[in-house]
């Protein structure tokens, strides 16, 4: 059956860029597009955006299907997307900042790494092992396409859980070199790169445009600027936040080296060599230099945005009444393709048109100094044979290094939930650079039984 079913489809902006990226695609026209979750206004709502999508911009070729029952969406699919987010804003996200915050521990995203990001993993793991059920009973030749946080620790149980196919989507990896290069003025055309790590601290590891290192200029600029606003490209790149540019100028303004909205990530590159792929207000909460409660002036030095994620859960509930007259009730919509790779994927494996994008696998020897046992972020192919990461080779020694402090605390914690020891927690947390960096080993120990017992019956039983 020729069918893509999306797991959170109440997720409107993913499921309107993903599956309406398909719908404009040739050989995937006359899908069935299954949509699924649990909350029945946004399954709703999304139902009739993407209907009007397959109305004005697919002349109704599509076969849009609503589903309340999970196993129903999933079956048959050749496909299977997933926007999940277990617990939601509230009150699961306010958790992992509040109880966190008691403590003197601050954070930015908190939703890939740090507690945040390990609570997050401990309450989605045990859905989508069950997601992985189903999909074993109805689907079971299905390729899995993860858009969830936290990406590694997700990925790398899916794949310790089940043997079903998997790949990781991220933004950051697409959004490295144009964010960059507008930052410092640089054009785009003919640059070639090559990007690996983990998500959300994968490297741009070589860049040059005919041949020549454009590292030298790079990191050249960065010390001595100016630096640019990147709102152009932002507005370019996403264009379905374009409320929440509105109020903002058109114009390019120019910052100094030392004031910019990028300061965490040049001084990675300062002191490492290389820039990380994922923006500062999520890095400055990944490393134990930058969020600090005895030195707060580097909050103001770094420009590090405490409180992030919560700020932006608020303007986005607040936005989307707006939104949904212009997604849901707007029987003029149309859609015109976005950036997101999904549909390239899938166009690549039913027609054999190759395609190339930055994905989360397992590291089957792809990146020679990090280990077997986690999801790596790699260039990958996908064409009639499937998905064909690339091999990498061997990281500098200092990025591995800062990647495998991540990847002990993945491990640890896709332990806890594969196997319900509460010790496996405590010292996933107590393996965090940040928490490590700011609390003593009692205080980590008493933060996680906090953080359990607020979580209640979002969380399975530990013993």
């Amino acid at each position: 059956m020729n069918k893509i079913t999306f797991l959170g489809a109440g997720s409107t902006i993913f499921a309107r860029n993903v599956l309406g990226d398909c719908m404009v695609t040739d050989c995937l026209r006359d899908w069935e597009y299954a949509l699924y979750d649990i909350d029945p206004q946004r399954l709703e709502e999304s139902y009739m955006m993407l209907s009007n999508i397959n109305r004005n911009s697919n002349d109704g070729r599509a076969k849009i299907v609503k589903y309340t029952d999970r196993l129903e969406a999933l079956r048959g699919a050749k496909y299977v997307c997933n926007a999940i987010q277990v617990g939601g804003y509230e009150p699961c996200t306010v958790t992992d900042f509040e109880i966190p915050k008691k403590y003197g521990l601050r954070q930015t995203i908190g939703d890939t790494n740090g507690i945040g990001g390990i609570f997050r993993a401990l309450r989605t793991i045990p859905v989508m092992m069950d997601f992985a059920k189903d999909m074993e009973k109805v689907c079971p030749d299905a390729l899995f396409i993860n858009y969830t946080n936290p990406m590694s620790m997700l990925t790398l149980a899916w794949n310790r859980y089940t043997d079903l196919k998997a790949v990781g989507l991220c933004h950051s990896h697409q959004e490295c070199i144009p964010m960059l290069f507008g930052r410092l003025g640089l054009p785009t055309e003919g640059v070639n790169y090559k990007i690996a790590g983990i998500n959300h601290m994968a490297w741009l590891l070589e860049v040059s445009r005919d041949g020549e290192d454009l590292y030298p200029i790079i990191r050249k600029k960065a010390v001595e600027g100016p630096i640019y606003d990147v709102l152009a490209e932002l507005r370019k790149m996403h264009p379905e936040f374009s409320d929440m540019f509105s109020s903002l100028p058109d114009k390019k303004l120019e910052f100094s080296p030392d004031d910019h909205d990028d300061m965490v990530r040049f001084e990675l590159m300062k002191q490492f060599g290389y820039y990380v792929t994922e923006s500062s207000e999520h890095s400055s909460e990944y490393y134990p230099y930058f969020i600090k409660k005895h030195h707060p002036e580097l909050i103001e030095k770094f420009n590090i945005p405490l409180d992030e994620y919560p700020r932006r859960c608020v303007q986005q509930i607040k936005m989307w009444q707006k939104q949904a007259e212009k997604l849901v009730h707007n029987g003029n919509l149309t859609h015109t393709h976005s950036q997101e790779y999904a549909s390239g994927i899938i166009e690549a494996i039913e027609t054999g048109k190759p395609y190339s994008f930055g994905g989360n696998v397992m590291n089957t020897g792809l990146i020679d100094n990090l280990p077997a046992d986690c999801c790596v972020e790699v260039t990958c192919l996908a064409n009639e044979g499937g998905i064909q990461p690339c091999h990498i080779g061997s990281l500098p020694h200092q990025l591995a290094a800062l990647n495998m402090r991540q990847i002990s605390v993945h491990q640890l914690v896709v332990d806890a939930a594969l196997t319900g020891k509460k010790d496996y927690i405590y010292q996933a947390a107590l393996l965090d650079p940040h928490a490590s960096a700011e609390l003593t080993i009692d205080e980590i120990r008493s933060l996680v039984d906090d953080m359990i017992e607020a979580h209640g019956d979002w969380l399975p039983e530990y013993r």
